[in-house]
């Protein structure tokens, strides 16, 4: 193992750096062995097959392209869970958790309706339906292959999550909701200008649908979700985003108008305003 080790060390230098060099590096064996981290360490030096090799050599290939792993891999971990990854569905980030983990810690009472809309992978909804006690959690999204990934990975998990298909947007199909207590989104927020910013693994891999706002209307999924809420939550209920960092106070400014209270703006571990709660009373 100790010589892979080193070729995929070498192959990528460069391009990633030395911390996430390592991190793919388990990545990878963690794939092609089952090893967990203590194994991983305790392996290295034993002899890979020819087929090991081979399947290495096309990994990191593809990661010399940029491509995302959890896409190589197909899998990709998010709060401690298992979860299929695709293309054309967004890569679950770590900000996301600390949304996740918010919801969590404010929410432990019992019978709570629960909606994810955009749910792309599941793993907000899914995550939440295994943390919070006997809530029911429906999700939904646009997208045919994100509605496919997303019962996948529910049934991965066995979690009890029903994912359906509507556009929030136009509201498309009709759809029954039933009165919720929380309503939870991380939808497109990212504006075309700041596509500069990006790597080319965004960029080149991951879907734009899911990401990509126009520049003149990047408060759009926020206002049409706060409408929906308004109409669709229990009083009192609450509704979560994730948010772009440089729209925070438009943000809480529209959701004040449209009659919430009690907002909140929080900041994530990398200190950017990246998520709101709002409450309706």
């Amino acid at each position: 193992m100790k010589a892979g080790i080193a070729s995929i060390r070498k192959e990528l230098a460069g391009i990633y750096s030395k911390g996430e060099i390592e991190s793919l590096v388990f990545l990878i064996f963690e794939k092609l062995k089952g090893y967990s981290r203590t194994q991983f360490l305790l392996a290295k030096d034993e002899l890979l097959t020819k087929d090991e090799l081979l399947e290495i050599g096309k990994i990191v290939a593809r990661l010399k392209n940029h491509e995302p792993i959890q896409y190589i891999l197909g899998e990709t971990e998010f709060y401690g869970l298992p979860f299929y990854t695709v293309p054309e569905v967004l890569i679950p980030r770590p900000e996301t958790e600390e949304l996740v983990q918010w919801i969590i810690q404010e929410n432990q009472q019992l019978n709570l309706a629960i909606l994810d809309i955009g749910t792309g992978t599941g793993c907000i909804a899914i995550s939440l339906g295994k943390n919070i006690p006997n809530s029911t959690v429906l999700a939904c999204d646009v997208s045919p292959v994100c509605i496919e990934t997303a019962r996948r990975n529910a049934k991965l998990n066995s979690a009890d999550v029903t994912v359906i298909e509507f556009d929030i947007l136009s509201n498309i199909p009709e759809y029954r909701f039933p009165q919720l207590n929380i309503i939870v989104s991380n939808p497109p927020y990212i504006r075309k200008a700041e596509k500069t910013l990006m790597g080319k693994n965004v960029l080149d891999f991951e879907p734009k649908i899911a990401l990509f706002v126009e520049d003149d209307n990047p408060l759009i999924f926020y206002e049409r979700i706060a409408d929906f809420a308004l109409i669709h939550l229990k009083k009192p209920g609450c509704l979560y985003f994730e948010i772009n960092e440089a729209f925070g106070n438009e943000c809480s400014e529209m959701l004040r108008q449209k009659g919430f209270v009690g907002i909140d703006l929080k900041k994530d571990i990398n200190g950017k305003n990246r998520m709101i709660r709002a409450a309706l009373l």
